[in-house]
């Protein structure tokens, strides 16, 4: 069976592969080519970890008010 793409993961599963990754990377044993490798394995996982976020944030920042109308949230501080 052939390993979903990054953008077909969740956001859980990329976070999880980006993980195991460092980890891996974090032991030093892996050979220049592989790390190589494994190090652009992790930028494209956490791309699409930093797309997701950045969707589910515009997403949670709109309401729609009772007439349909769509406004930003804002937080007053």
């Amino acid at each position: 069976m052939a390993e979903k793409k990054e953008k077909e993961l969740s956001f859980e599963e990329s976070l999880e592969k980006l993980e195991e990754i460092v980890k891996k990377l974090e032991v030093g044993d892996v050979p220049l080519d592989d790390a190589i490798e494994e190090f652009n394995k992790a930028m494209k996982l956490a791309k699409a970890c930093d797309e997701k976020l950045k969707k589910a944030e515009e997403s949670i920042t709109k309401l729609v008010k009772d007439n349909n109308d769509v406004v930003d949230f804002q937080v007053d501080e």
